[in-house]
Parts: structure tokens; sequence; C-alpha cells
């Protein structure tokens, strides 16, 4: 039975980071381990929070998973909060992608054009060297924009200019690559290369209004689980993962009245 370690923040309120990819793993048949990144009273944009960041806990957790002979078939990295943390879990992830372990790199950086707030351009070149790791990055088109060093364009970009952003992450060292929340040739799309097929995909979506916190850390974890699970190629995980997201939103868009908490994923699983 294949099993995934998540590298992420754990929200104390919140249906985001590990909160939001842990009941869709399970329901979907892949147990998933924990370590996390960092512990968050909530999630950061009721604009108040307090936070512990857990790398001293980190680096004592691996040398005894070692002696223990714990193994992963995946790993998947979220948001990290200091260059230690970074560096510590990159290392990790490079020794056990050694090992026949699948890296899959989020690399939480922003969205919408900007970095989050406390993320600089040393984090982003800390990012470039975790998504060195990965069998497949997912970036958000403002975070493949910063990976990259190329200006962000708020009308959208051309299919062509989608593909070297691609090859982009794969020249940084990444397998294959998606990215997503991107306008392509007008339209709103997810793009995609996959090393196993040599082939570009893009599988465009209807958007729906507003800001829902939660949908990446979902769609990853539908991925990963289309893939270890079902042995999906990407592209079919990918638009998998996207139709599960747009349903759950659909599902709970007139009924969620504090959308800085997330989707209810439990209400949701019949969906996957």
């Amino acid at each position: 039975m294949k099993q995934v370690l998540l590298i992420n923040d754990i929200a104390g309120y919140g249906k985001v980071g590990m909160a939001a990819m842990l009941p869709v793993l399970s329901y979907m048949g892949i147990p998933a381990f924990c370590l996390p990144t960092a512990l968050v009273s909530n999630t950061l944009d009721y604009g108040e929070f307090t936070q512990m960041d857990t790398t001293d806990y980190m680096r004592r957790t691996f040398p005894i998973w070692q002696h223990l002979g714990f193994h992963f078939d995946a790993i998947c990295t979220g948001l990290m909060f200091s260059s230690g943390q970074s560096m510590l879990v990159e290392a990790y992830c490079r020794e056990q992608a050694g090992q026949g372990c699948m890296v899959f790199v989020d690399p939480v950086m922003g969205d919408g054009g900007r970095l989050y707030n406390g993320i600089d351009q040393h984090h982003v070149a800390l990012m470039r060297r975790m998504v060195s790791t990965a069998h497949v990055t997912m970036p958000n088109y403002t975070e493949a924009c910063y990976l990259a060093g190329v200006p962000f364009q708020s009308g959208g970009i051309s299919r062509d200019v989608a593909c070297r952003l691609l090859d982009t992450m794969v020249l940084i060292g990444a397998r294959s690559a998606i990215i997503t929340s991107c306008i392509i040739d007008g339209m709103n799309q997810v793009c995609g290369y996959d090393a196993e097929t040599k082939e570009y995909f893009f599988h465009p979506y209807h958007e729906i209004p507003g800001i829902f916190h939660g949908t990446g850390d979902i769609f990853s974890a539908v991925l990963i689980a289309r893939i270890l699970g079902k042995g999906d190629s990407l592209s079919n995980a990918t638009k998998k993962a996207m139709d599960v997201v747009s349903s759950m939103i659909e599902r709970q868009a007139s009924d969620i009245s504090d959308r800085n908490c997330g989707i209810f994923i439990e209400r949701c699983l019949d969906l996957l």
C-alpha cells in the first residue's frame, strides 16, 4: 500500500494545509503521515494570528525516522517558514528521491502577481532549490513567474509562453510541472508538462468568483492520490483534481459564511 508524507503547516482553525489534505488522501485510500512545518493559530487572512516554527522538532525527527526505518512512497511539501527549514526539507527530499520516493513540491510563495507577506527573493531562491528535487511541481502562475524570473502578465499569456514557462520549471530541475490559475489565450487554464509522455497538456476551467482557501491543497491531494492509487497519467490526474475542486466549491459556495476558514471537505468526500 502506497503511503505519503505531508510536510506542511497545521492551522488550528482553518481547512487548509494538512487539514485539507488528510481527509482527501485517507478517503481515497492513501495513508498519509504528517511532519508539520509550523503550528499556526488560524488562516492568515483573519489578520491576526500566532505561529510556532517547528524546524528544531523536524531536525530531531529525521534521524529517529531513519533509525526506525520508516519509508514513504511519496512526499508532498508545502509552506516553508524559514531558510533553515527549507534547506533541511530540501536535503531530506533529495535523499528520499534517491531511494525511489516520489517528490511533489507545491512552492507556496504568492498569488495575484505578488509574494505573500514575509516572502522575499531569498525565499524564492530557496524554493528553486526545493523545486529541483521534484518529480512534480505545482506552482500557480504567480509562483511560476517568480521561480522563472519573468514578469507576471495580468492579462494572460499565449500557449507558447506557457510552454516556455513549463520548460523553465524543468530546467530548474523538476521532472514534470503543472501551472495553475493561468489565463492562456484568453481562457482560464491549467497547463502542464509530463516527463513520462514528453507532452504538454492544457485543461480549461470555468472560474467561480470569490476566494476559497485550501483549494490548492485539495488539488494536490487528489492529484497525488490519483497518481499513486489509480496509476493515472499526470494529465488525467490534473483534470480529475480540477473537477473535484470545482465541484466542492460549487456545492458550498452559497453556504460558506466564513471563506477565510476554507471548504468543509468532510461534507464533500462523496465527490472524490
